[in-house]
């Protein structure tokens, strides 16, 4: 094990920790400014698409910062997984969860205060003990990171009552610099998450969710023999991909039907037991099955990159949970389809969902005058299952007995525990004196959750319906992106974004070439003549419009001559353009294991100078993004981190120290002061004082000599 009691072997520069932790280069497009806002000392809130490499944005963060980065993740096998990984770095890492015993956690604890580790995965429930917040106390903080932030918001798609308890124990951590990551959140749970969390002057970015090697497809069937026929055509034409239903009972049906059709598969509930859904998990991450048939509780931290659809077989509740399991689709950038399968009377089963999630003032009352009877004068608790419940309230509902147990919870009204060989959790009152009609309901935030959730429903059947704007601009709007065009690959963009096949314009002529040009640079010379493939369509389309990946990187792409050679064009437009040279012939698909995209004869053709030839061409103008003002592109350049700043700074503050009397350098500022001044680089003590570690008495003994290498830097 590493030993990172004194921070002796933490690599200060981002990059050159990049390269040595994780065997990057570069940073993706969006990572570089949610780094620099961490080392700066800042709280952040970034929402960035599934696949964009958030884990990394706190992960470096902390080999670069003094102290212990604890990461506050929602699944177990989400945690096992990123831990896994790290530890197969090198990266000194582990989790503390319900998986372990007392004794095992008060191990990890020592470890952590001893400074063994530098990342810790903690569930959110292990923040209803004090005595591990106490414990927490004695570790040295760098950050904390709040994975899957959407949770701690009762306006989100996938909310835990255990998030609301991070802001208490924030608090009770002396509130530590924050940093909230989220794949899909409304300008709604944005807002949320940093009133939550209370995150203070937070540097927010919000990455394009624009994923254009994404076709999404709505196709309206009458019934499930329509679906069945459209998903055996999906699982033919792309082999790997995960079939969504919205309840168990769906996934047993869909299961059996498509395993008669001779369809290898795997499938995964919530109702399977631990390692049953763990052997699901893993024979599909190890590629043994490539069609997962699951309901939502199969994806998140799902890290398999080649699946090339997602169907979803009912309609979602939402419009982030349907983009969230859409968007595990095609994480290695190359093409992949989303088809919804929607026929409307599936709402009825999203309508059951939301009358259960939002049980009202009335039943939550009725709950608890039922739990208040059966505890008796002496609160010892009881064990009543939820079933039982249900059938004492006469409801047909059972979801409503346990969201209404959850708000009882919530509010400190009742105490839920562990029974000793019981499946039942236990119940007791906080305070048996507390007759029902002493509670205290906020009956008009009731109304006012369950009015969303049916306008989250509601968002879901209009995107269904509406014909009229591409499928990707539609969700990206949804989510306050205003600025975004059509993506060209939806069925949406299909019906109308051609016009008749025609002889290209002599603009539209150097832009294949351009094409034609990058996609040889990247193939082999065969015997017959063609150029054949050795990478998929979506690296190509990546490496000719520049994108920072780290497959560009990997592959060595980023080192040719043609990389970003189309940069201008965008994405979008570039792959509905070479979508529609594959239909003129003049590009090849190799058919193996994955597509490989190559040069026809044909193709080298007309990359050589022979502009005679037709094709469909995509709507450039409605494709290309308008270019960003110089002050819109501004981003956080400017908190990259300068080791002769650094250096600079440091003999300042050695030169005060000698002049105080020899007293030790860190009396004047510490090393992590420092390294904030270099990154925000304050010219003004009114700046200065914003930062932690700086106070009054500070500033106004040692200050001004910082400030004026700071502003000789500058200039």
């Amino acid at each position: 094990m590493l030993d990172f009691a004194a921070d002796k072997n933490l690599i200060r520069d981002p990059l050159e920790a990049l390269a040595h932790h994780f065997g990057f280069r570069e940073f993706l497009a969006g990572q570089e400014p949610v780094v620099s806002s961490l080392l700066a000392g800042r709280d952040t809130l970034a929402v960035m698409p599934t696949g964009g490499g958030k884990s990394l944005c706190y992960q470096l963060p902390a080999m670069v910062m003094e102290g212990v980065t604890l990461v506050i993740s929602p699944l177990i096998a989400l945690m096992k997984d990123q831990v896994d990984g790290l530890i197969r770095k090198g990266v000194p890492a582990t989790m503390i969860n319900s998986t372990l015993s007392p004794a095992e956690q008060s191990d990890r604890l020592r470890d952590l205060e001893a400074g063994k580790f530098k990342l810790v995965y903690i569930a959110p429930e292990r923040f209803r003990s004090g005595q591990f917040i106490r414990s927490l106390k004695q570790v040295p903080i760098a950050f904390v990171a709040v994975d899957e932030a959407h949770c701690l918001s009762q306006w989100g798609h996938d909310f835990r009552p255990d998030y609301l308890r991070l802001s208490e124990a924030l608090e009770l951590l002396d509130h530590p610099q924050t940093a909230a990551f989220t794949a899909t959140a409304t300008p709604e749970v944005q807002a949320d998450i940093l009133k939550v969390l209370k995150l203070r002057d937070p540097y927010v970015s919000i990455s394009g969710f624009e994923r254009p090697n994404l076709s999404l497809r709505v196709s309206h069937c009458e019934g499930n023999r329509e679906k069945y026929g459209r998903l055996h055509e999906l699982i033919e034409a792309q082999r790997t991909g995960i079939v969504y239903c919205s309840t168990r009972k769906r996934v047993e049906e869909v299961s059996a039907s498509l395993a008669g059709m001779g369809v290898k598969l795997v499938a995964y509930h919530g109702g399977m037991d631990d390692k049953d859904r763990e052997w699901a998990q893993n024979v599909f991450l190890d590629r043994t099955y490539d069609v997962v048939v699951a309901t939502n509780a199969f994806g998140m931290g799902i890290d398999r990159s080649d699946v090339r659809f997602v169907a979803h077989f009912d309609v979602p509740g939402s419009i982030e949970a349907y983009y969230q399991e859409a968007g595990r689709a095609g994480r290695d950038g190359e093409p992949a389809e989303c088809d919804l399968l929607f026929n409307y009377a599936d709402t009825r089963t999203q309508e059951f969902f939301i009358d259960g999630n939002n049980p009202g003032a009335t039943v939550i009352l009725d709950l608890y005058k039922v739990l208040r009877r059966l505890c008796g004068n002496s609160n010892e608790g009881v064990t009543v299952t939820i079933k039982e419940l249900t059938d004492m309230l006469s409801l047909k509902n059972s979801m409503q007995v346990s969201s209404a147990l959850s708000h009882l919870v919530r509010t400190g009204y009742i105490e839920r525990f562990d029974v000793p060989g019981e499946r039942a959790r236990g119940t007791r009152l906080s305070d048996p004196n507390l007759k029902d009609t002493d509670l205290i309901i906020d009956q008009a935030a009731l109304q006012e959750k369950e009015r969303r959730d049916r306008s989250k429903l509601d968002a879901m059947v209009k995107f269904c319906y509406d014909r009229d704007v591409c499928r990707q601009q539609w969700i990206l709007e949804y989510f306050g992106e205003s600025e975004s065009t059509p993506c060209g690959t939806c069925d949406t963009c299909a019906e109308d974004r051609y016009s008749d096949n025609r002889l290209p314009t002599g603009e539209e002529y150097v832009i294949v070439q351009k094409a034609l040009s990058g996609i040889a640079r990247t193939c082999a010379r065969a015997p017959m003549g063609d150029w054949e493939g050795r990478f998929g369509k979506g690296k190509i389309v990546q490496m000719l419009t520049g994108a920072k990946s780290q497959e560009m990187t990997t592959a060595r792409l980023d080192e040719l001559s043609t990389f970003g050679i189309l940069k201008d064009q965008g994405s979008a437009y570039v792959f509905a353009l070479i979508s529609e040279m594959e239909k003129a012939g003049l590009v090849s698909v190799r058919k193996t294991p994955y597509p490989l995209m190559g040069l026809s004869r044909r193709g080298a053709g007309v990359m050589k100078g022979d502009s005679n030839f037709r094709m469909a061409w995509p709507d450039r103008n409605k494709m290309i993004k308008p270019e960003k003002s110089a002050a819109e592109n501004h981003g956080l350049n400017e908190l990259a981190f300068d080791e002769g700043l650094f250096d600079r700074l440091k003999e300042v503050r050695k030169k005060l120290a000698e002049e105080a009397g020899g007293v030790p350098p860190y009396v004047i500022f510490g090393n992590q002061v420092l390294e904030i001044f270099t990154r925000l680089r304050p010219t003004t003590e009114t700046q200065a004082l914003k930062i932690h570690g700086v106070g009054k008495v500070k500033a106004e003994r040692y200050l001004e000599p910082f400030l004026k290498v700071i502003r000789d830097f500058r200039k």
